[in-house]
C-alpha cells in the first residue's frame, strides 16, 4: 500500500520542478527584450538628437557642382516611315491566275516573273502566225536574191518586203501581249503581301502582290513652317519608336524648300541607314535639333529657377555653408533644363533640394 502513495507524490514533486524552470526561462527571454528595447531606445535618441544638433546649425539642402556642356534644343513632332520603294504590283492584262511563283517574306530582284496569267489563246496566236511567218520570210529570201540578181521587178521586191516587216510588227505585237500575262517585279526587295489565288480572275489596277525594298527606309514628318530656317540638312536629330521602344541618333537627310499651303508645314526626311526591323507607316517622334549653343554654358534644372518680388530671375548657390541669392539670365529651355547666359560658373554649388525653404544669408549644411 505504501508504493501506491508514493508514486503521486513523485509526481507532483516532478510537475512542481519543472514549472519553476519555465518560469525561470520566461524570465530570462523578458530580461533579453528589455535590454534589446533599452538599446534600440538609446540608439534614437542618439540619432534625434544628431538631427536637432544639424538643424541648430543650418537647414539641410542638396546642391549640384555646375560643369559646362553645350545645350542642345529640339522640336519634337509625329513622323511615320516610309519607303520609296514600296509597290503594289497588278496584272497588265485580265485574265485568270495560273501559276503563283512567290510567296510573302520571299526575296525577289528586278525582273523576277511573280506570276502569271492564262496566255494559252495569245501562244495559240503566236503558233499560228509563226508558221505565216517563216512562208513569208522564204518568200522575201528568194525575191530579194532575184532582186540582187536584177531578176523581177523591184515592186516584188518591194511587197515581199513589206509582207515580212508587217508580219514582224504582228509577232512583235503579241510577244509584248505574252509579256503582259506576267506579273514581273519592278524592283528588287521583299514579297509583303499576295493578294491573288489560283484560278483567281484579276484585271489591271487590281492588287496582287506587294514588293518593299526595306534597305532605304526613312522617316517623314511635317514641321511647323516656323522652324523653315532653323532646321537644315544634316542637322542632328533623334528618332524615338514607342511602340518599340528603340531610338537611334542620326541627321536631317532632307528639307522641302516648299510650305504646304493647307497645314503651314514642310517636309523632313531622316534615312534610317538600311535598318530592316522597321516597318512602312510605323509612327515615329522625331527630334530634330534647332538650336545648340555656340561654345559650353551652364545648364541647371529649370524647376530650380526662381523670380523674385521685381519678377527678376535668381538661383540659390551655396558658399562657404552660406545660401546665396544670384541672379541668372535665362536661355533657351528644352527638356527640363535651361542654358544660363550669365550668373553662374563651373564649380558654382547649385541648390537643387530646399531652395524653396531658404533665404539669402541662411545657415545650410550640404551634401554634394
Amino acid at each position: 500500500m505504501k508504493k501506491f502513495f508514493l508514486i503521486p507524490s513523485i509526481t507532483l514533486l516532478m510537475i512542481a520542478c519543472n514549472s519553476g524552470t519555465d518560469k525561470k526561462t520566461e524570465l530570462e527571454n523578458l530580461k533579453k527584450q528589455e535590454a534589446e528595447i533599452k538599446s534600440k531606445i538609446i540608439a534614437l535618441e542618439t540619432e534625434l538628437n544628431q538631427v536637432s544638433d544639424s538643424v541648430q546649425n543650418g537647414i539641410a539642402v542638396s546642391v549640384l557642382a555646375l560643369r559646362s556642356e553645350i545645350f542642345k534644343n529640339y522640336i519634337d513632332v509625329q513622323g511615320r516611315v516610309d519607303a520609296d520603294e514600296n509597290v503594289a504590283i497588278s496584272t497588265e492584262m485580265p485574265g485568270t491566275i495560273t501559276k503563283i511563283n512567290v510567296k510573302t517574306g520571299d526575296n525577289v530582284s528586278k525582273g523576277d516573273v511573280l506570276a502569271e496569267t492564262d496566255a494559252r489563246t495569245i501562244n495559240q496566236s503566236i503558233a499560228d502566225l509563226q508558221i505565216n511567218y517563216d512562208l513569208i520570210a522564204q518568200i522575201y529570201e528568194k525575191q530579194k536574191n532575184l532582186w540582187d540578181q536584177k531578176i523581177g521587178t523591184e515592186v516584188q521586191y518591194l511587197q515581199a518586203k513589206t509582207n515580212k516587216e508587217s508580219m514582224e510588227k504582228k509577232m512583235a505585237l503579241l510577244q509584248q501581249q505574252l509579256a503582259m500575262t506576267k506579273i514581273i517585279s519592278p524592283i528588287n526587295g521583299t514579297v509583303d503581301a499576295v493578294d491573288i489565288k489560283l484560278g483567281q480572275m484579276v484585271a489591271p489596277g487590281m492588287p496582287a502582290i506587294r514588293i518593299i525594298n526595306f534597305s532605304n527606309l526613312k522617316v517623314k514628318a511635317d514641321v511647323a513652317e516656323t522652324y523653315a530656317s532653323k532646321i537644315k540638312k544634316g542637322s542632328e536629330a533623334i528618332v524615338y519608336f514607342p511602340d518599340m521602344e528603340d531610338s537611334l541618333i542620326t541627321k536631317v537627310n532632307f528639307v522641302s524648300r516648299a510650305i504646304n499651303p493647307a497645314t503651314r508645314t514642310f517636309l523632313v526626311e531622316v534615312l534610317l541607314d538600311g535598318r530592316k526591323e522597321y516597318h512602312p507607316n510605323m509612327v515615329a517622334r522625331l527630334k530634330a535639333n534647332d538650336y545648340q549653343s555656340d561654345q559650353p554654358t551652364m545648364v541647371i534644372p529649370v524647376r530650380t529657377i526662381q523670380k523674385d518680388e521685381n519678377n527678376a530671375t535668381f538661383v540659390f548657390v551655396a558658399e562657404n555653408g552660406i545660401a546665396q541669392k544670384r541672379l541668372v539670365t535665362l536661355g533657351k529651355e528644352y527638356g527640363g533644363k535651361a542654358e544660363i547666359k550669365s550668373g553662374l560658373k563651373e564649380n558654382d554649388l547649385l541648390v537643387t533640394l530646399g531652395y524653396d525653404v531658404i533665404n539669402e544669408g541662411d545657415a545650410i549644411i550640404y551634401k554634394k
